[in-house]
């Protein structure tokens, strides 16, 4: 089976074909030759994610997914959330803007002694027929201090998932897909699409 993966992002690409089953041939927008960004322009994961796949179901007609995930830290009532890719408004490479977002997210924490936070991807998947799915994922865990580990993207460097103590980003990227919350929304997702 064909899907199209509705992401520019190459890490979260890697991440993605590693955790389905071989028999799902994962393509990319590259792959179809679609170069534009398709603007999130949703207030919810949910919201995203549909639009994402939407765009380019209408203009391709092939069975796409696209994901949406943001990082909800409970003292910021929830924020970032789905402002989490742009959170600092830097422009520039996905490292940079990480690196921009984290700093951030640090110092609006700065004082603040609760660190609850929670990832949480949301899967829209549009099939052959054009019926929309929807597909979550979470992982709770906490923000740590200071950047730790070189692994994964994005806000891994800060996260500790509950039960470990080493963040994301001190993860195998083989470790992290067995209890990321897009792991788990994709175990989801994987589930439904290889039924009969």
């Amino acid at each position: 089976m064909k899907l199209v993966f509705a992401t520019a992002n190459r890490h979260k690409l890697e991440e993605v074909r590693a955790m389905l089953p071989v028999n799902l041939h994962i393509i990319s927008l590259f792959d179809i030759g679609f170069t534009d960004d398709i603007p999130e322009t949703e207030s919810t994961l949910e919201g995203n994610a549909l639009l994402k796949v939407r765009y380019i179901y209408e203009r391709y007609g092939i069975p796409c997914f696209a994901d949406d995930s943001g990082l909800e830290v409970e003292a910021l009532n929830g924020a970032p959330g789905v402002y989490s890719a742009r959170y600092a408004g830097v422009e520039g490479s996905s490292e940079v803007r990480a690196k921009a977002n984290i700093t951030k997210l640090l110092h609006e924490l700065s004082g603040k002694t609760n660190r609850n936070a929670r990832f949480r991807t949301v899967i829209a998947y549009i099939d052959a027929h054009n019926n929309p799915h929807l597909f979550e994922g979470v992982v709770n865990g906490n923000i740590i201090g200071e950047s730790t580990g070189n692994e994964g993207f994005g806000y891994d460097p800060i996260f500790m998932p509950d039960g470990y103590d080493i963040t994301f980003a001190q993860m195998p990227l083989s470790k992290k897909n067995l209890i990321s919350h897009r792991a788990r929304a994709f175990r989801k997702f994987a589930e439904a699409i290889s039924k009969p």
